[in-house]
């Protein structure tokens, strides 16, 4: 490949993924206003908890069938179309608060909305990577797309709290639909490359029917289920997003119980630098060469972290250990991207990211549903002032509201680590970076 045509697709990449980013920070400010919102209505965690579920779990039902149509489809035009849907998902939300019509339940539609569509517009922006970037720089593109991700993280808590105080929610939302403009002109003045098919048995373009796209679902999970690496990889996964799943939804409700809104806010912005500077470095460094073992490295690392996050009421003691914990997830993220990206041919891409999605992510629905009942009825009252555990564990991580929810993290923390450790014996998981440089070569 020449070097202009690398320096022009470079170019395309980096206008891509700016007006993404734009777009991601307008989201995430509507997100964090809206979870607040939920919250402060109901002060119920389950309900909380509920606003997750429904921005999972239509995507990951969808997900088998958009990386089936993602591998069929033009790709640019995958992400216009779905960028837009997902903008008149949050014009609708806009609509019923300005007109002060606006139920919980409006937040549970809209946001399924969104998941599909970002189902889509994910699957479409992570299999353009490869066309777009070199193989040997790929590390480098997926550091720039969490260095993005990052940053939202960052200044995201602050920001909305500042926006929702001076413009409210209405303008919150505005905000984030004016958002979309940026990411659709981005995508508009561009032109993806085409790409070739190593396998025209691999997509059905031909028959555009139930069946044709029912034989390429097939397809992606016989590709992943006769790769027993690959497997093992996406269990470990599904796995860990489990527990880690169960603390994100749980974080808030913890901080909340002996600390302020504003201080809660700080505490998940600094979380943001962790995440920015992994991103950093790992754009930087592009990341190591045997990306099984950075993964579940880094995957040991994240269980201390959560660990530390459950063990004291010490906004200063969380602070470091969810900036520590979010350092990990880039290093994370970006191993496996480039894990798959470097095995897994361009035409098929779609259907193995997606069910990818599906497999590591079947487990958050089932966190985000059993994290309310288990914070509201089981490890909070064993750690009430007056709880069964109150005279024993809770002379040593302390009693009262959010005890419980900390004990369930040293829990969680502990089993992140025990699931880590072991899977570095599994073989077949070893192999995947063998597969990687073959393909590289």
């Amino acid at each position: 490949m020449s070097k202009r045509a690398t320096s022009q697709k470079l170019t395309v990449f980096i206008i891509v993924w700016f007006g993404q980013l734009i777009s991601l920070f307008g989201s995430g400010l509507t997100s964090f206003a809206l979870d607040f919102w939920v919250y402060q209505q109901t002060q119920s965690v389950t309900q909380f908890s509920l606003t997750a579920l429904f921005t999972t779990l239509p995507g990951l039902l969808i997900s088998p069938i958009a990386g089936a149509l993602v591998d069929r489809w033009d790709r640019r035009w995958t992400m216009i179309l779905s960028d837009a849907g997902s903008a008149l998902a949050t014009l609708f939300i806009t609509i019923v608060v300005f007109t002060g019509t606006i139920q919980v339940w409006h937040i549970y539609i809209a946001s399924s909305v969104i998941s599909v569509f970002n189902a889509f517009q994910k699957l479409s922006a992570a299999t353009t990577t490869a066309l777009l970037v070199p193989k040997k720089y790929l590390g480098n593109a997926s550091g720039l797309v969490q260095i993005g991700e990052s940053a939202s993280e960052l200044f995201i808590p602050a920001l909305a709290g500042i926006l929702v105080l001076k413009v409210q929610l209405q303008g919150v939302l505005l905000i984030d639909f004016a958002t979309y403009f940026f990411s659709l002109a981005a995508l508009l003045i561009v032109k993806f490359p085409k790409y070739k098919t190593t396998n025209s048995k691999n997509t059905n373009q031909e028959k555009p029917g139930f069946t044709s796209i029912k034989s390429d679902v097939i397809y992606g999970w016989n590709y992943i289920v006769t790769r027993p690496g690959l497997l093992a990889l996406l269990i470990y996964f599904a796995a860990s997003n489990f527990l880690v799943g169960i603390v994100s939804i749980l974080i808030i409700p913890m901080l909340l119980a002996f600390v302020s809104s504003a201080t809660v806010g700080t505490i998940l912005s600094i979380a943001g630098i962790g995440t920015l500077v992994g991103s950093l470095v790992i754009g930087i460094w592009g990341g190591p060469k045997r990306r099984v073992d950075g993964i579940l490295g880094f995957g040991i690392l994240l269980g201390i972290c959560m660990v530390f996050t459950g063990l004291y009421p010490s906004p200063q003691l969380i602070a470091i250990a969810v900036f520590a914990g979010l350092f990990c997830f880039p290093f994370i993220a970006s191993c496996t991207e480039v894990l798959v990206l470097s095995i897994v041919p361009s035409d098929v891409q779609g259907r193995v990211f997606a069910l990818q999605g599906v497999i590591a992510g079947s487990s958050l629905p089932l966190a985000y549903m059993a994290a309310g009942p288990l914070a509201d009825y089981v490890f909070e009252p064993l750690l009430a002032n007056d709880g069964l555990l109150a005279g024993s564990i809770g002379r040593i991580i302390g009693t009262g509201a959010g005890r419980g929810i900390g004990f369930l993290f040293i829990w969680l923390g502990i089993l992140q680590i025990l699931v880590s450790f072991c899977s570095f014996f599994y073989r077949p998981l070893q192999s995947l970076d063998k597969m990687a440089a073959k393909e590289n070569c």
